[in-house]
């Protein structure tokens, strides 16, 4: 898939059923997505918890069905009207399930990340702030 050319919400729902068969029965975790030029760069799941007790691992409750995931990767397209002014930067999407009602919440934070490398070419140094207004306008 040529990522260059397809939009950052298509690119959100093909991560999104990429990490299907690791969301279906998380009980939590961070669904992150780095995203450079306004294309996916690298995705994960970080799964958590794993419980133990006495050394031995507990089977937590029951985590994401189906259509929960379908909810969750169709919340995280939406979600992206909210993302504004940037190209580069980090997208985590929290979830977890509630295991006494079998309900699941999510929540979505965005990182914006600037490379002070490529904006060397515009610094003056030792401008007077008239100069770097007309500078930068």
């Amino acid at each position: 898939m040529d990522f260059n050319s397809v939009s950052l919400a298509r690119q959100v729902d093909f991560v999104f059923r990429q990490l299907e068969g690791e969301l279906k029965d998380a009980t939590a975790g961070t669904v992150l997505i780095h995203i450079r030029n306004n294309s996916v760069g690298k995705f994960g799941l970080r799964h958590h918890p794993i419980e133990t007790k006495d050394g031995m691992i507990e089977v937590s409750g029951k985590g994401l069905t189906q259509s929960q995931v379908q909810a969750f990767r169709q919340m995280a397209i939406e979600a992206l009207k909210y993302r504004k002014d940037w190209t580069h930067g980090e997208i985590l999407y929290d979830f977890s399930v509630k295991p006494s009602t079998n309900s699941w919440s999510a929540s979505v934070l965005y990182e914006s990340n600037y490379n002070m490398a490529t904006w060397n070419s515009r610094y003056v140094p030792n401008a007077k702030p008239q100069q770097l207004l007309r500078e930068f306008s």
